[in-house]
């Protein structure tokens, strides 16, 4: 999509639809939504390919395995659930969680689910069995987001405590934690080289951290509207960010690890 134009659009949820994803072939596109359900989607056709039902309260977040076969939903039902895309069955539920599951993630390799709570935990678990690994603790409010570095080695978590933790997937210890944000940090997002992470806010900014040393390369601000949520293009040059203010930014970051020496 070179011009920016609305490609087609995809109608069915009766409840917000609050996070999506696509399968690693670009052929699928996942939906989760207030309304109690997930979506799969034929993104060639528009077509709805099917709808996931089981959780009992709303989808708060869809991640889809790298070899695009399963599926995690986490919702305010405390719980994770895991579906096989191609038939729509759901394989398990895993629960553990004392309050809302807010974020999920994959590890790059497939093997590792992770998930953020209300209850300010993170739990890993076991991608293939569902057996619960271990259990992350130290934010002091609710966990609003979770994501593994490209090499997987790292996971990220960012709180409503106004911070982003970095911890390590092989002990699962703290490395480090990241300050800057005035408020609640919505969303969070490594860079594709792994040595960036910005982290979206309700204070309306963006911050950027070089991972490597924990180092603030630089902040990104708007006049208005909390940042909820922000990605990095595979080439890690730009990244685009959404906000309260219903306007989705395109930020040039090309050059942020170099101004920060």
């Amino acid at each position: 999509m070179s011009d920016g134009r609305l490609l087609r659009t995809l109608s069915g949820h009766t409840g917000l639809v609050v996070s999506v994803a696509f399968s690693p072939d670009g052929k699928t596109l996942a939906s989760g939504s207030w309304d109690h359900t997930i979506k799969l989607w034929n993104l060639a056709s528009g077509q709805l390919l099917r709808t996931l039902d089981g959780h009992t309260d709303s989808v708060t977040s869809v991640a889809i395995s790298p070899d695009g076969r399963t599926l995690a939903s986490g919702s305010w039902d405390k719980t994770i659930k895991l579906w096989e895309v191609a038939s729509g069955q759901m394989l398990r539920t895993l629960a553990g969680h004392t309050d809302s599951v807010t974020s999920v993630a994959i590890s790059p390799d497939g093997h590792t689910l992770a998930s953020g709570s209300k209850d300010q935990t993170i739990k890993l678990w076991d991608a293939a069995s569902g057996k619960q690994l271990r259990t992350l603790t130290g934010h002091t409010n609710y966990v609003n987001y979770v994501t593994f570095s490209p090499d997987g080695r790292t996971l990220a978590s960012g709180s409503s405590d106004n911070t982003v933790k970095l911890w390590d997937m092989a002990s699962g210890k703290l490395l480090r934690t990241l300050t800057g944000p005035t408020s609640r940090v919505w969303s969070v997002a490594f860079s594709p080289d792994g040595r960036t992470l910005a982290a979206a806010s309700f204070d309306h900014t963006i911050m950027l951290w070089d991972t490597a040393n924990s180092r603030p390369l630089r902040t990104l601000a708007i006049d208005h509207g909390a940042v909820f949520s922000a990605a990095y293009s595979p080439d890690g040059r730009t990244l685009a960010s959404g906000s309260g203010d219903w306007i989705i930014r395109l930020w040039d970051v090309s050059k942020v690890n170099e101004a920060g020496k």
